[in-house]
């Protein structure tokens, strides 16, 4: 899919054609994420990248503090 960098009123941006929101579950008011990618592009999702790290961090302390979870949450 191509989109075309467009002036929008004192802005730039980019329009989203409707079958790409469908696509990605976007509605009016929802944000986007950019993230870079290894061949120097980038990438548009609407998950939180930084989101996912943290839930893996969080994963990781659970795992190594099972036992001592467990006690706190009797």
């Amino acid at each position: 899919m191509k989109l075309e960098v467009k002036k929008i009123g004192n802005s730039t941006g980019l329009i989203l054609p409707k079958e790409l929101l469908v696509k990605l579950g976007l509605k009016p008011g929802d944000e986007l994420h950019v993230v870079p990618d290894a061949a120097g592009g980038v990438r548009l999702t609407p998950y939180d990248p930084d989101f996912e790290r943290s839930m893996a961090l969080v994963d990781e302390i659970m795992d190594e503090y099972r036992d001592t979870l467990k006690e706190l949450a009797k």
